[in-house]
């Protein structure tokens, strides 16, 4: 059998399975193993504090990851975007990243989701490389990251191609009204029926995939789940906190973005969380240039495996995770999974 959504049409990807993107970490050779296993890889915005401090440009590395992927695997792929106010590579990306897709045939047909995140909506789509390359034949999809419901409004009316709906137990960045992914997706699919979805926040299992389609979602995103899993790029010493975990051993602490979920360690237990957007501002505004280089070493630190110092991310979902598994054996067994629970589910209506 085979779960054929209007996002794996839309995407032409085998499997509602997309990857979500895990930025400042690079996630090059976890985005060909997703899209070799058919489900949709993408790339990170990726930029590590030593990156940074060796001169090299994150939209560079965009390219060269890009590259990568493209002499590789043959199948469609995403990358992201991150348009915080923050990112002063933003303007950057929207402008080279369209032109580099266009000038290279293969990575044209190939990359075929554009995912931002973390800010506006409207930069990317505004840009005139983008439309550029929109008009130029190209198949590529815009999505943006909604964690709630006022900012799927407003993705929806900048003219996205879809929304990435995620919810508080998700890993990474949050939005400050910490809205479970169940209500959240309750409240996007009542107001927006037949808007293309993927839900996301919560997600490693085939019951979750299986609950998110019968509300109308046409796939999930996964972090976590496939942080802990052979090909992706993050220590071994990171992805083996995963499989003993309990879902109560994240919190939500203050990010470089805002409201952030870490794993509990030394490093999140001594940070609190701003209560709303103008807390943030104000708070980023008293940051001197060593606090802005302390955060990027905490993230770039648990990457490279101080799991104990340094800022773990990772969603409640790693409280069903219960082994590393290869990123084909993940998605066949939730795929799996997911049509067995959805078959009983059928069998209710009579």
């Amino acid at each position: 059998m085979v779960l054929e959504t209007n996002i794996t049409k839309m995407l032409g990807i085998r499997h509602p399975i997309v990857a979500a993107p895990m930025g400042p970490f690079y996630t090059t050779e976890l985005t060909i193993a997703v899209s070799e296993a058919g489900g949709l890889g993408v790339l990170s915005h990726s930029a590590l504090l030593s990156d940074y401090m060796n001169g090299k440009n994150p939209v560079n590395i965009m390219k060269e990851n890009m590259l990568k992927v493209v002499e590789h695997t043959d199948k469609p792929f995403g990358f992201n975007i991150r348009t915080s106010r923050r990112e002063t590579f933003a303007p950057q990306f929207v402008k080279d990243i369209p032109e580099f897709i266009m000038s290279n045939p293969k990575i044209k047909e190939q990359c075929v989701y554009a995912i931002t995140s973390a800010g506006s909506s409207k930069t990317l789509p505004q840009s005139k490389s983008f439309q550029k390359l929109k008009d130029s034949g190209s198949n590529i999809k815009h999505f943006h990251v909604a964690p709630a419901l006022w900012l799927a409004d407003k993705c929806v009316a900048s003219n996205v191609d879809g929304l990435v709906v995620t919810g508080g137990e998700g890993g990474g960045h949050q939005s400050f009204e910490k809205v479970s992914t169940l209500v959240l997706l309750q409240q996007v699919m009542e107001k927006y029926p037949d808007f293309p979805v993927i839900a996301c926040g919560g997600f490693a299992t085939g019951e979750g995939l299986a609950a998110a389609l019968s509300m109308g979602v046409g796939a999930v995103a996964m972090g976590s789940r496939f942080i802990a899993s052979k090909e992706s790029e993050f220590h071994e010493t990171y992805k083996g906190i995963v499989p003993t975990a309990k879902a109560q051993d994240t919190v939500l602490v203050t990010g470089a973005l805002g409201p952030i979920r870490l794993w509990k360690n030394e490093y999140s237990l001594h940070h609190g969380l701003v209560a709303d957007k103008e807390e943030k501002i104000a708070e980023e505004a008293q940051m001197t240039q060593e606090d802005i280089l302390a955060e990027g070493k905490a993230y770039e630190d648990a990457y490279t495996g101080d799991i104990n110092s340094g800022a773990v991310l990772l969603g409640q979902s790693i409280g069903v995770i219960r082994s590393l598994e290869s990123v084909n054996k993940i998605i066949e067994d939730i795929v799996q999974d997911a049509e067995n629970r959805l078959k009983t589910a059928f069998n209710y209506i009579k």
